[in-house]
């Protein structure tokens, strides 16, 4: 008879629900402020019992006059107003299946009228896609680190590992993106960009996309004739495959943060009083709710039967607004704590500027706030401080950093200024490699290894020596 074994095996499985007041609480600290008055005029729009404070309305004296209006036509009212938004809702998620490009077109057209931001943009565009809650939030993520050329500033695989968040759903929210307008956007890197907009524009299997592809250094130093070479391809058809790429846009998002698209409306204000640097909240573009007065009457009433459920119906109504409240309060509080510790830690950088700027990390600001640290990424993404230097959005002050020679911190942010200061003052009819690069900024108590600076003047756009030379 075969030995018979039994063993007992445990799986531990971890699941997140989060309640849908919290995902609303969380969607409210992520939002910028544009977005943030968008979802705010949506709960107007849909709970009777919210009043803007702001509109010059009394809704009070209305509902003196009408204190003995009869419970049941009152219920009524507000369950028509209840159906219509259902409707409305139910109309709303056909005409998501209309076409994504007709979608992105009207945004497009939309924000030719109205200033926004590259991650309003995007952020508008995902309010509309067919996008789970889970995912959207890590997309939410993915957008504020996008920069304003277009670009993700992400290591995705690092990044999975530092916040425990498995690759396969970080890749899937960065492709979301890049289908997105304006084409190339959500791209890791040049080479990606430009293949992204050739594969929308129904061009990836042409001679442009392969030559991308496989060849992007050779058609970067104008080798037309190696090019043709390896593909087997006449040197005049490699040359007009290169125009045609010339017209894609290496900087997708460029557009968003130059001419009328460049301004932001700061979220706070950071200005010198005396010898002490103080925090101050833009609240002017966020409504102020309250909840009516009236409904408060009509609860007070008595009755039964009908009453009863409207009292039940206005109570929950009550019950939503006032969490919304409660948490556009506590985004504001988490925003100005937030900032209170930028402030505190980068003093140099307001009374110096951006080379003083120092190396700081999210998870110290979080143990100080008392906040988790993918709360604090929510809180500074899209969200702008207005400093003597300038608007700078706040996840700007976030960033690595190296230890000179004598013995200061200097953020990468800093490296980066310095070493764009040397290129520009470079001679441009012999301009620096970057090896010599590496021996400028040791002459400033920098020490940075070669592949470091190579990987910096990437990100800062800046071509290689021999191409930056002119004759």
């Amino acid at each position: 008879m075969a030995d018979q074994r039994f063993s007992q095996s445990q799986s531990l499985q971890q699941q997140q629900t989060i309640a849908p007041q919290m995902q609303q609480s969380l969607e409210l600290l992520q939002s910028p402020t544009l977005e943030l008055r968008h979802m705010v005029q949506r709960e107007l729009d849909i709970n009777p019992v919210l009043d803007d404070e702001t509109e010059e309305i009394s809704l009070e004296e209305t509902a003196q006059e009408n204190h003995d209006e009869d419970f049941d036509k009152e219920f009524a009212e507000l369950s028509q107003m209840d159906q219509e938004w259902r409707d409305y809702l139910k109309e709303s998620r056909a005409s998501n299946q209309r076409s994504d490009a007709d979608e992105r077109h009207q945004f497009m057209m939309d924000s030719l009228v109205e200033t926004q931001t590259l991650q309003e943009h995007l952020l508008e565009q995902l309010s509309v896609a067919d996008v789970e809650t889970d995912q959207r939030k890590l997309v939410e993520l993915l957008i504020g680190n996008i920069d304003d050329n277009g670009f993700l500033q992400l290591d995705l695989e690092d990044f999975a590992m530092d916040m425990a968040i498995p690759f396969d759903d970080l890749e899937r929210a960065q492709l979301l993106i890049q289908t997105f307008e304006p084409k190339g956007v959500g791209a890791s890197d040049l080479r990606e960009c430009l293949l992204i907009q050739l594969d929308q524009n129904g061009k990836h299997h042409s001679l442009e996309y392969r030559i991308i592809d496989k060849y992007l250094d050779d058609l970067a130093k104008h080798r037309f004739p190696q090019i043709a070479k390896k593909t087997g391809v006449a040197v005049d058809q490699i040359s007009a495959a290169a125009e045609a790429i010339a017209r894609l846009d290496p900087k997708p998002g460029s557009d968003y943060t130059t001419g009328t698209n460049a301004y932001v409306t700061p979220d706070v204000i950071v200005e010198q009083v005396g010898d002490e640097w103080k925090v101050q909240m833009v609240n002017e573009q966020i409504p102020r709710l309250r909840i009516s007065n009236s409904y408060k009457d009509l609860m007070a009433q008595s009755g039964s039967g009908g009453k009863g459920e409207v009292r039940e119906y206005i109570r929950e109504k009550i019950r939503a607004g006032k969490f919304l409240i409660r948490s556009i309060h506590q985004r504001q509080q988490t925003i100005e704590n937030i900032a209170n510790q930028i402030v505190k830690r980068q003093v140099d950088f307001f009374e110096h500027g951006a080379s003083k700027l120092h190396p700081m990390n999210m998870a110290q600001i979080a143990e100080i706030v008392e906040v988790h640290e993918t709360t604090v990424s929510r809180a500074v993404s899209g969200k702008y401080m207005k400093t003597p230097w300038g608007v700078f959005e706040m996840k700007y002050f976030f960033t690595t950093g190296y230890e000179t020679e004598s013995g200061e911190t200097m953020s990468n942010t800093s490296v980066k200024k310095a070493l764009a200061e040397i290129v520009a003052e470079e001679d441009h009819k012999k301009p620096l490699s970057d090896a010599a690069l590496v021996k400028k900024l040791e002459e400033k108590g920098l020490k940075i290894a070669r592949r470091t600076v190579a990987k910096y003047r990437d990100e800062l756009h800046i071509l290689p020596s021999h191409m930056r030379k002119q004759y």
